[in-house]
């Protein structure tokens, strides 16, 4: 299938602006030498919405289809430090839309920055209405209340559209993915030259959406995913589903097998949100090599996974490969005390 036969099934949903695209892709040469690579960067931390990042493709379409069905009221679940929530957030103001945020608490972390700053803080300044959700691995519950809190919003007159959380929903974020992989093919010479692309895989609706594009487009490149929140066995078999999903909720032939998941989950530990080792080293080599900003929940636990491979060769010295970032850079500020205690005794900047 060719971009624009793409292009052409995903013009059947509703889909409002939210973005600035194509996000830029950026050569990292000293990023990539530190890691035996010709390492690009795939920059949808430059989407621009509040700060930006990789949720605003998914939102396009989530909005579009709210917008579509005369929706005032936009709901949506997510972490504590959720960049889905504040991107959320903010396509509602930017549409004229009430939103409701429900935050789960899902991060054993309770200090003064993460709990008031960084995503927080921007909720609050872009008019949300906060909720909490006492479990952080209930997603079926998660979206049991949200509908809860929409079924109330009903009854006072308003006409709220939920984002859902869990799986058994359709993948309408993931289309956002399909089209990022359109972008891309347009926006390289030769996307087949890539020997690689790495994206962190949590939802699986940005994993799942790119792997689907590619391979609708007949691109075999391999696409490593990096866990930020479950194993890889058990994010395998999500990606795969995912996949599955977005190619029946699109019309398109079914390209992914199982043997195109690829997930790593070797920087996982302790779980998600949670910073280790490898992606405060990970943060710290993107921020003073390339002046690159990662945060330490998705983007920077990506990077991580990207060294664990390199330095394993299961992605093979000299390759060229592309690493999307995803954005989340005001989580950076939730995690600035956590920060802040590992800066004052690792390495001196160079």
């Amino acid at each position: 299938m060719t971009p624009d036969e793409l292009s052409g099934l995903l013009a059947a949903f509703p889909a409002t602006s939210l973005g600035h695209f194509p996000t830029p892709i950026d050569a990292t040469p000293r990023l990539g030498g530190k890691l035996g690579l010709g390492l690009s960067v795939k920059r949808d931390d430059a989407t621009g919405l509040a700060f930006g990042g990789n949720k605003v493709r998914q939102l396009e379409f989530y909005f579009g289809k709210a917008l579509a069905q005369n929706a005032d009221t936009v709901l949506i679940t997510g972490a504590v430090q959720s960049n889905y929530v504040r991107t959320a957030a903010a396509a509602a103001a930017k549409l004229g839309l009430r939103c409701h945020v429900q935050l789960e608490d899902r991060v054993p972390l309770y200090n003064e920055s993460y709990v008031n700053s960084g995503n927080t803080l921007l909720n609050k300044l872009l008019g949300a209405i906060v909720h909490t959700y006492p479990e952080g691995e209930d997603e079926a519950g998660a979206d049991a209340r949200l509908h809860e809190i929409a079924d109330e919003d009903r009854r006072n007159g308003f006409n709220p559209y939920v984002i859902p959380l869990g799986p058994g929903n359709p993948p309408t974020g993931g289309l956002g993915y399909v089209a990022c992989a359109i972008e891309l093919a347009q926006q390289v010479d030769d996307i087949e030259s890539f020997d690689a692309f790495v994206v962190p895989s949590g939802s699986g609706m940005t994993h799942g959406g790119f792997l689907v594009g590619l391979r609708a487009m007949g691109i075999k490149t391999p696409v490593y995913g990096i866990c930020v929140r479950r194993g890889a066995d058990v994010q395998a078999e999500r990606i795969v589903n995912n996949c599955q999903n977005i190619e029946e909720l699109l019309g398109a032939p079914s390209t992914v097998t199982a043997v195109d998941v690829n997930t790593s989950d070797a920087v996982l530990s302790p779980g998600y949100g949670q910073l280790n080792d490898a992606t405060f080293e990970a943060v710290l080599m993107a921020a003073r090599t390339e002046g690159l900003m990662l945060d330490t929940v998705y983007s920077g636990r990506a990077l991580a996974g990207l060294v664990h491979l390199a330095d394993k060769g299961v992605i093979a010295a000299g390759s060229k490969v592309l690493f999307l970032h995803t954005g989340g850079t005001p989580a950076l500020f939730g995690y600035s005390e956590v920060l802040n205690d590992r800066l004052a005794i690792e390495i001196p900047a160079e």
